[in-house]
């Protein structure tokens, strides 16, 4: 492989984009994160937030923009499971050797598992079950908001407004945390619905730390939501078992929380993942590289 090409990995969700520069030998070059680069929230905004990245990633190894020539790159990309989006992005120019974009769920498995087969359990803003099995790869859930993604930091915070309203109605007895997320909006039903009628997954998720940190003191609707959340994320678990995934990993950001609340069968299954979304994306990387240095 030509010693001159730098490898790329970019894991872009919903809430950040990350992204991670080693050499053809594997040295750490650079690190960066900037905002969400979910391809559902706009090809534009997800390149923006990606290049941004990488550029900052080259500049922490000493390197500037012009360099960019020499990256390959994986895109490892939230919304990228959608034909069309996968598409678009694939479409889209860009100033690398190569891009190869993929889904961030696929990256995923990939650094927690590598050649093995496995399945991961995304829990972040969104939420998706993804597997690789006798070489099939499976995808359950991780459709979106506001009729999917059930488990998430964005569902949870959508959940806990939801019993925010029903208390302002009466129907729900208040604690703590509705206390605290109704006062964040002036204790106003209508500056909710405005809020949420505009509001991303990312702020939605936003609130989900909150929601943690009052669980952990026993607030009784922020437990609730743990335990509806963990039961969403042994379903997807389930299904990943069910095909042939006997070892999974749970990711994310909601994931070391949510770890405590899953069913005894789904913690029967769990690795620590080998390596995160960004070593998974590097491995395409590598291997796309690769492939330019046989076609030479």
């Amino acid at each position: 492989m030509d010693a001159h090409i730098l490898l790329l990995g970019v894991d872009g969700g919903g809430t950040s984009c990350r992204a991670r520069l080693r050499s053809v030998s594997g040295e750490l070059l650079g690190e960066a994160a900037t905002g969400p680069a979910n391809l559902r929230l706009g090809l534009e905004q997800s390149f923006s937030a990606l290049m941004d990245a990488a550029t900052q990633a080259l500049n922490h190894a000493g390197l500037s923009s012009q360099h960019l020539a020499r990256v390959v790159a994986c895109l490892a990309l939230a919304g990228a499971s959608e034909p069309t989006y996968l598409a678009a992005a694939r479409d889209y120019p860009h100033p690398f050797r190569k891009a190869v974009v993929v889904t961030d769920a696929h990256a995923a498995c990939l650094g927690a598992h590598g050649p093995r087969d496995g399945g991961v359990v995304v829990a972040g803003t969104g939420t998706v079950g993804w597997a690789v099995v006798r070489g099939q790869t499976y995808r359950v859930g991780g459709w979106g908001l506001p009729i999917s993604d059930e488990g998430s930091g964005a569902w949870l915070g959508s959940e806990a407004l939801r019993r925010v309203l029903w208390a302002l109605d009466g129907r729900l007895a208040w604690t703590g945390l509705l206390h605290m997320l109704a006062a964040d909006f002036g204790n106003d039903p209508h500056f909710i619905v405005r809020w949420a009628d505009t509001a991303s997954p990312r702020d939605f998720g936003s609130l989900a730390p909150r929601i943690f940190d009052y669980a952990t003191r026993g607030d009784p609707v922020a437990v609730e939501l743990a335990e509806l959340a963990a039961r969403h994320i042994d379903a997807l678990a389930a299904r990943l078992i069910g095909v042939g995934a006997a070892r999974l990993a749970l990711v994310g950001g909601c994931a070391p929380f949510l770890q405590d609340f899953v069913a005894a069968t789904t913690k029967s299954h769990l690795i620590e993942p080998a390596g995160d979304a960004l070593e998974g994306a590097l491995q395409v990387a590598r291997a796309a590289a690769q492939s330019l240095a046989r076609v030479a």
